[in-house]
């Protein structure tokens, strides 16, 4: 078995992911039950001047973000500007940005709904439902994706609410159903993405991987796409059963599950959750055009109040 970079398919002893350590788990589970928000209210931080956060702000969406691994900002002014999402990005240790294909020159990604689109449809870009995923799930395993921010410039007219869903609750409901369905999207070869192909060019080869991993620093990662028609899951009945296991919870009204709306200024910062949106429209005439920037980070969020 061959690590991945920055990455671990094993945890190491004591580690709650460790699925031969029940008592660590178990330690670890009843902590992060306890703490976790009740509404998505308990997740918001309002910022008073921009990507300048005060200590208390921090306080707050660290606090945030080790109960539920992301936080909802909300900025005094309307719209913002992508030197605004790097500047919030580098108050948290994000700073290595993920230049994917759909990126701009900058990095950052401006989603709008296009007409025409440089490799094919892809479905940020247009105003159709967007199905329960992680970021960058099709990124090669040095690649991963640890942190995002969406920043609201201008939301649709009608439509695109959001949906979060921190992965650790989702490993936790996995385990606690079966650890083996666990240990079958621990296994390196667990779910694969098929090469993405246009015009007989391969635009980028297939990718092969687990959907939860560890990082380097104990941290529980997940790439996930709950795209069926994008995912070849491993030939057995387990992983099979695990996927299943997570398609019906997503059709759940679940107590984990938060949705918000995100209005001009607001924005969403954190670890990669599991997210899904839903359609949308724009004004015909076009006085409201949804408009978000996202910016992908192969780094992790990191507690900056003290440095």
């Amino acid at each position: 078995m061959t690590a991945f970079p920055e990455t671990t398919l094993q945890a190491a002893a004591g580690s709650p992911f460790d699925l031969d350590d029940t008592a660590a788990y178990v330690a670890w589970r009843t902590h992060k039950l306890a703490a976790y928000p009740q509404a998505v209210d308990e997740l918001r931080v309002a910022v008073a001047h921009g990507g300048e956060l005060s200590g208390a702000e921090l306080g707050k969406a660290h606090r945030a973000l080790q109960r539920a691994n992301f936080f909802i900002y909300h900025l005094p002014e309307p719209g913002g500007d992508k030197p605004l999402v790097r500047q919030l990005g580098r108050r948290f240790g994000l700073e290595r940005l993920d230049n994917n294909l759909c990126a701009d020159d900058d990095g950052i990604s401006s989603l709008r709904v296009v007409e025409r689109r440089r490799e094919g449809e892809y479905i940020p870009y247009t105003n159709k439902r967007l199905n329960w995923h992680t970021d960058g799930y099709y990124n090669r395993p040095d690649e991963q994706i640890r942190a995002v921010i969406l920043h609201c410039v201008q939301p649709a007219a009608t439509g695109g609410e959001s949906a979060l869903l921190d992965h650790e609750i989702a490993y936790i409901l996995l385990r606690d159903a079966d650890p083996e369905l666990v240990r079958a999207l621990m296994a390196p070869d667990a779910m694969r993405i098929p090469p993405n192909v246009q015009d007989g060019r391969v635009i980028r080869p297939a990718q092969g991987g687990p959907v939860f991993s560890v990082d380097s620093g104990g941290h529980l990662h997940m790439r996930y796409s709950a795209r069926a028609r994008n995912i070849d899951w491993k030939g057995n009945s387990t992983t099979h059963a695990a996927a299943e296991f997570l398609l019906n919870l997503f059709q759940q009204d679940s107590p984990y599950i938060f949705r918000h709306q995100l209005k001009s200024g607001e924005g969403i910062l954190g670890n990669n959750v599991l997210h899904c949106r839903t359609s949308f429209e724009d004004d015909p005439a076009g006085s409201q055009t949804r408009l978000l920037y996202r910016a992908r980070y192969f780094d992790r969020v990191v507690d900056m109040r003290n440095q």
